[in-house]
């Protein structure tokens, strides 16, 4: 059989105490005195009570919860951002219920509803490749629930936003690999429905444009950077091509590692035949061979900047109803992938 569930009452009856003076104690109140304050907590343990935080949560209005919605966690930028939402929030007093949309809409959307129900104070996203409609969203912006997005962002001006120059990021990686002496640059990229892709996409064209080369359908392809697609696009595309890129950007660096091992396979070298620049600097690029060079994402300072506007705005040290976009910086790190020179 299962024991009773010790109550505020069962230890004021032992202690002759007011359940009042015991609920106090028990919150560390400055008017109970320090002895009664620690015979409460004393009795409190060997009881085994545990406080009702989700009712007196409700009372307030308030969960002391931030839900947090990631495409997946497979990744060293996403673990960093998460490492710095949880730093920022657990510091304030808040705890985190985290969840993958797993690159699906319908997911994304079910895991929303999930935490408006669970009544999150606030909600942190970064969106899914699938997701084209944010009605799922709108219930929170209606109810004045702050809604931040980070990295994979939407066009809503009423949220607030956390991002990197992806557009500059793009042209640095492209001018980089045309400095090194490349002239034939493919772009290997995700779902360009996602500001992501398609700004990184935006600078790698511009790129091309500022050092006076063409910019081709051939120069870009786009698919799921996943290990399948990667392997299809070059043994059915890029390898049977009669001119060979001479560089390739590419969007993330799991993909840039699996190209170099393909291209290796294909007898070609790295960099002398084909330069590689990727993106994120995920561990995976430090010990490929040779090591990858990539555009450094600073996601652990990106997940702090989104948790301390939710906080900030939770506490109302912030006005909700003013929105604006975070750009952070981002670094080329330069290693023996792309040095042809």
């Amino acid at each position: 059989m299962n024991k009773k569930e010790i109550t505020i009452y069962d230890i004021a009856e032992q202690l002759k105490l007011s359940p009042s003076t015991v609920s106090r104690g028990l919150q560390d109140h400055p008017a109970i005195n320090k002895n009664t304050k620690q015979k409460i907590m004393n009795l409190a343990f060997e009881l085994g009570y545990r406080s009702n935080k989700f009712a007196s949560n409700l009372r307030k209005q308030r969960t002391n919860t931030i839900g947090v919605i990631i495409p997946k966690l497979d990744s060293l930028f996403m673990s960093s951002v998460i490492s710095g939402i949880e730093k920022v929030a657990n510091n304030a007093g808040y705890n985190l219920i985290i969840s993958q949309s797993f690159e699906s809409q319908e997911k994304e959307q079910t895991n929303a509803s999930t935490m408006y129900n669970s009544r999150v104070d606030g909600l942190i996203i970064s969106l899914s490749n699938e997701t084209k409609d944010f009605k799922h969203l709108d219930m929170f912006v209606d109810k004045g629930i702050p809604l931040i997005f980070f990295d994979r962002v939407s066009d809503n001006p009423l949220t607030t936003k956390v991002v990197i120059d992806n557009f500059k990021a793009g042209h640095t990686a492209t001018s980089h690999l045309i400095e090194q002496g490349c002239k034939n640059i493919l772009h290997i990229t995700g779902n360009l429905t996602r500001n992501v892709y398609s700004d990184r996409l935006a600078g790698f064209k511009k790129a091309l444009e500022d050092h006076g080369l063409d910019f081709t359908s051939d120069s870009v392809i786009s698919n799921t950077l996943q290990e399948d697609d990667i392997r299809s696009c070059l043994e059915n595309d890029i390898l049977k091509r009669k001119s060979l890129p001479d560089g390739i950007f590419i969007a993330n660096d799991f993909a840039a590692a699996f190209t170099i091992v393909k291209l290796k396979e294909a007898g070609l070298r790295i960099p002398e035949d084909v330069a590689i620049v990727g993106f994120n600097n995920d561990l995976i690029s430090k010990v490929t061979e040779p090591p990858i060079s990539t555009i450094n994402y600073p996601g652990k300072e990106m997940g702090e900047s989104v948790a301390r506007i939710l906080v900030n705005q939770l506490e109302q040290k912030e006005n909700t109803s003013i929105t604006s976009t975070i750009i952070l910086d981002t670094a080329l790190i330069i290693r023996q992938s792309s040095q042809k020179r």
